[in-house]
């Protein structure tokens, strides 16, 4: 493989370093220090890591590594990042490697009729979609649809996965368009080739504009929903209720065999504080939702009392909020700008992001952290593109630009594989990613 440079002086300086990795075998590589050019970057880096392993393993197959000094991915020569970190080259350098993280498999894109507009990976038996064509769907994997979501009259906007752990069925909450958020069961182990289409067993009822993001709280007795009507209501996710939520009960029939009950429920309670659409809505723990606006605000809320506990306002419309990273407890949003934004509440003056990252060229759709790594998130922008981050650099480490076109929505699925969804009308997924 030929070594990455970034000028094609021979003379060039060269620097001692010694090569270690918390990797196990066959990832190790003698920790003897070598000298090296010093205008190597990430690319020579990794040659000169493969060819050490392949001398220690003939059978070795070439892949790309990250690299890291002092705890800080190099996304530079090493020469302008020792300048730029000020760190001595005089000294034998130590150099962390560790695998890239980057898909090594597109799978076959999964077609729907329109836009996919929202998705949840969040369960490892499946993936539930949401499209502008009104339906919901539940994907087993690439191309195999096994559940059609039917009722909604307008564009599904959110999609959140209630329950799905153990055997057997699973809880999913959807939010439209059409002002309503429905609540289906289905099997999570149905493998069916032909795909079954249920419907709702509940419809809640009660904003007075589009819903635009619905989540689920962690035990999935209750979710959240965030509308274009600039509140946040809560609501049961049970089929039957004793305090008198449930306004009516309907039943059809098809082929003269009734179907099952549907239920219309009602708000438990509403947060206001908002003053423009709220876009996005999470629910971390049991006590705390959070939300993001187009009013320029982050607000933090007392689940059980509705209060309004803490307001970050950043100037600038937002689309998207996820919360992660170390304690879980950092804040990622994106909006109408480039710019992904992680702020840390736990520290004073907590208005300043703490990170920033602005390698997009568009509107920022979605932020996730990852379920597993307190370093790592993806975004997905109108760009067309989606972006997985570290925290321990600025540059993306990966750009995954399947997509032909914007995309408006993604998660991670099974912790090494990212699904998304946009105006292409496809949903794609994007696996055997590593991350340490």
């Amino acid at each position: 493989m030929e070594i990455d440079r970034d000028n094609n002086d021979d003379n060039s300086r060269r620097i001692q370093v010694r090569f270690v990795t918390k990797l196990k075998a066959p990832y190790k590589v003698p920790t003897t220090a070598i000298a090296i050019p010093s205008d190597l970057s990430r690319l020579g880096l990794s040659s000169i890591v493969n060819n050490l392993l392949q001398a220690v393993n003939s059978e070795w197959k070439t892949e790309p590594f990250d690299f890291l000094i002092d705890g800080e991915l190099v996304r530079m020569s090493l020469e302008q990042f020792l300048i730029a970190k000020g760190i001595s080259a005089e000294k034998i350098l130590e150099v962390e490697y560790i695998r890239a993280v980057a898909p090594r498999k597109e799978e076959e894109p999964s077609p729907h009729d329109d836009w996919v507009s929202a998705v949840d990976g969040s369960s490892p038996r499946f993936i539930l979609t949401g499209c502008y064509d009104g339906l919901g769907r539940v994907w087993k994997e690439a191309g195999l649809c096994t559940h059609i979501l039917e009722g909604h009259s307008g564009a599904i906007s959110s999609v959140s996965v209630i329950t799905s752990e153990g055997a057997g069925s699973a809880t999913v909450a959807t939010a439209s368009k059409d002002r309503t958020l429905r609540l289906w069961k289905f099997d999570a182990d149905d493998n069916s080739d032909h795909p079954s289409k249920i419907r709702a067993f509940k419809i809640l009822r009660g904003h007075n504009a589009s819903v635009q993001s619905v989540a689920a709280n962690t035990s999935g007795d209750m979710v959240c929903s965030g509308s274009w009507d600039a509140t946040i209501n809560l609501w049961r996710t049970n089929e039957s209720d004793t305090d008198g939520d449930v306004v009516s009960i309907k039943k059809r029939k098809v082929n003269n065999k009734a179907e099952e009950s549907q239920s219309e429920g009602e708000a438990v309670s509403t947060l206001v504080g908002h003053t423009q659409c709220v876009s996005c809505v999470v629910w971390p723990r049991k006590e705390t939702i959070f939300s993001a606006s187009w009013d320029h605000s982050v607000r933090q809320w007392d689940a059980e009392t509705g209060k309004d506990v803490s307001d970050i306002f950043c100037g600038k419309v937002l689309n998207c909020i996820d919360i992660g990273g170390e304690g879980s407890a950092l804040i990622a949003a994106g909006g109408s700008d480039p710019i992904l934004r992680i702020w840390d509440p736990r520290k004073p003056g907590s208005s300043a992001p703490v990170f920033q990252f602005s390698s997009h060229s568009s509107w920022i759709s979605t932020c996730k952290w990852h379920n597993s790594s307190s370093l790592h998130l993806l975004s997905s922008s109108y760009d067309g593109k989606v972006m997985l981050w570290d925290l321990r650099t600025a540059w993306p480490l990966s750009i995954i630009d399947t997509h032909k076109d914007k995309v408006l929505c993604a998660d991670w699925w099974k912790g090494d594989s990212v699904v998304s969804g946009g105006a292409d009308t496809q949903l794609r997924i994007s696996s055997d990613i590593f991350i340490q």
